[in-house]
């Protein structure tokens, strides 16, 4: 992705809501940048530096406008793509790279192992996955609660998307991607503006698409010589073969981009709602007595997902509060007007799910975890967008959704969480992800009911209004 060079300028560029700053600012921190150009902008803004533009949208009118014209505003999922005959170019070339009649046909093939009866199929995998995890922990130990939900994405996602009879070879591909996606989030910054230290570490991308393309190809060798399970894979494979027209370069970018779009959000999604669930007692309690009365401590089954209305409102404002995707960007494909401005082709458009659902005039008291509020609210999908919205909506949501219905009860049912006492939790935007830049540690104690909160520093703060911790309360009494 490159910063637009833009020839058309207004002649009256006072009247243009344009902030002349540092487009490495926005590389820098995100979250920092963009309160800033919404705070003296308002809903549409630029950041320049030179000849250098980007553009941002902040708020459902904007975001409706780029996010359902896919004609006009490409997607573009990873910035660096290598040339047309690397690794890296066949590894990023999948569905979340595709535009047009391509995206759409491939789309349509891809929806086949996301479709409401193959979901329900992964359910046993994510209820064992979760309790082979919950088996490791012990009652008293202090854990990383981030690095405990990386792990375990890592393996469900594996054994989603390539079945559970080559365990070690998936996990490899898993490990693999996981460290070409990291390498992609690190390095993509250069593509907004010119980083000698990045620049550098672009073969070290270029290496790691290769080793990650080995195993992959082999998994696919291994899927076509044996029997065809019900993973993705083995489903994409066979939508290929019964209708043809997908190739195994693009099968390949399929794999890895959605294992890369899949992983970590889920695991950080994980992770902030625990997070915020440690600090909001009475939430935790008012779920806690759900979960014990529907599932009885247990792993909710398919039938009873809809029915834990409390664990749903949870869910929907952590991802709101704290969303893993904190913003995504748009390429435009041909000239195109966005309120005063006349963008030309290539143009870069950065949306943000963060900045949509922090703004006042959208959600009351918006940097509150508040679960209740969604008893009442019913925002436009343009206005809340955790997966995204439009034709582009994230093909995975709903399975994205069904893991964490059932990590979080199986998890909360055997064990309290707790925040150790006086922690520091930072967080940053990398690229695109709302990232843990901290340890999350975590005291595992039996699951009781009793539920306190404790005082923790960083610059969490920054990002979500905590109450006081409960815990020092106690102890002054």
């Amino acid at each position: 992705m490159s910063v637009n060079q833009f020839p058309r300028l207004s002649s009256d560029r006072t009247k243009l809501p344009v902030t002349i700053g540092r487009i490495a600012d926005f590389a820098h921190d995100p979250v920092v940048c963009m309160r800033r150009l919404w705070a003296k902008h308002g809903h549409l803004a630029a950041l320049e530096e030179d000849s250098q533009r980007i553009y941002f949208i902040f708020g459902p009118e904007y975001n409706k406008q780029v996010l359902s014209d896919s004609q006009r505003f490409h997607s573009r999922f990873f910035a660096l793509r290598g040339s047309k005959r690397s690794a890296q170019r066949r590894v990023s070339s999948g569905l979340l790279s595709m535009n047009g009649d391509e995206h759409k046909r491939h789309r349509r093939i891809a929806m086949g192992p996301f479709a409401k009866k193959a979901i329900v199929g992964y359910h046993d995998m994510v209820a064992q996955t979760s309790k082979e995890m919950l088996d490791t922990w012990q009652p008293g130990e202090v854990r990383d609660i981030d690095q405990d939900m990386t792990e375990y994405m890592l393996r469900l996602t594996c054994s989603i998307l390539f079945g559970l009879d080559e365990p070690e070879l998936a996990l490899e591909i898993g490990k693999k991607t996981e460290r070409w996606v990291a390498l992609n989030h690190e390095i993509g910054p250069a593509a907004f503006i010119p980083n000698a230290d990045l620049t550098e570490r672009y073969e070290e991308l270029l290496e790691s698409a290769e080793e990650l393309e080995k195993p992959i190809k082999e998994m696919l060798r291994l899927r076509r010589a044996g029997s065809s399970g019900r993973d993705v894979l083995s489903l994409l494979i066979q939508a290929h073969d019964e209708e043809g027209g997908i190739s195994d370069d693009q099968l390949i970018g399929h794999i890895a981009l959605l294992f890369g779009a899949a992983h970590l959000t889920s695991a950080h999604s994980l992770t902030w709602t625990l997070f915020l669930l440690s600090q909001h007692p009475q939430v935790m309690r008012e779920l806690h007595e759900e979960l014990s009365k529907q599932t009885s401590g247990n792993s909710p089954r398919p039938e009873q997902l809809d029915e834990l209305t409390v664990l749903d409102r949870v869910l929907k404002e952590s991802m709101r509060v704290l969303p893993a995707s904190a913003y995504v960007q748009r390429v435009t494909a041909e000239p195109v007007d966005l309120g005063p401005f006349h963008l030309s082709p290539g143009s870069v458009v950065v949306f943000s799910q963060f900045m949509t659902h922090h703004l006042p005039e959208l959600y009351d008291e918006p940097e509150s975890f508040r679960p209740d509020r969604w008893r009442t609210i019913n925002p436009s999908p343009y206005a809340y967008l955790p997966f995204g919205a439009g034709p582009r909506m994230c093909i995975g949501a709903a399975l994205g959704m069904m893991q964490l219905k059932i990590t979080l009860p199986t998890i909360l049912g055997r064990y309290k969480l707790s925040l150790e006492e006086g922690a520091e939790v930072n967080a940053r935007v990398m690229s695109t992800m709302l990232f843990p830049t901290s340890r999350v540690p975590m005291q595992i104690a039996p699951q009781d009911g009793d539920f306190t909160s404790s005082s923790v520093t960083g610059n969490i703060h920054t990002l979500v209004n905590l109450p006081p911790a409960t815990s020092q309360a106690r102890r002054a009494a």
